[in-house]
């Protein structure tokens, strides 16, 4: 299978950052993986360095020192375009404004159904 680049996932659950991972993989994705905010905004940097951009960033809601909203909102000073996939425990009505006014272009509550996972990122990283 051709590369169709990097996804950036981002999860303080090593479980998560894994499962993921592994189905991406399957898809023909290269994967980057960090365990809160601070560190996802390190590997973007780390892309950007070597003039990449993720075709998805995958983020948890609740991590340590810096969280999904928040780092949704970091990544959106900067770049407008790339899809972002908030994946959580958290179903709230509140919560998913909260992720889709920082800039979430979908949200997909955990645990993770294989198959329902990769046909949402399918559908968000179509050109």
């Amino acid at each position: 299978m051709s590369e169709q680049g990097t996804i950036l996932v981002v999860d303080d659950t090593s479980s998560i950052r894994v499962l993921v991972g592994m189905i991406v993989r399957k898809m023909g994705f290269q994967t980057m993986e960090a365990g809160n905010g601070l560190e996802g905004m390190a590997r973007l940097k780390e892309l950007q360095a070597r003039r990449q951009t993720p075709v998805l960033v995958v983020t948890d809601l609740y991590m340590p020192q810096m969280d999904g909203v928040t780092f949704i909102r970091e990544i959106r000073k900067t770049d407008k375009t790339t899809p972002i996939l908030m994946l959580t425990t958290e179903s709230y009505p509140e919560k998913r404004q909260e992720g889709k006014a920082a800039g979430a272009n979908a949200w997909m509550v955990k645990p993770i159904e294989s198959e329902r996972f990769a046909t949402l990122v399918r559908r968000l990283t179509q050109k």
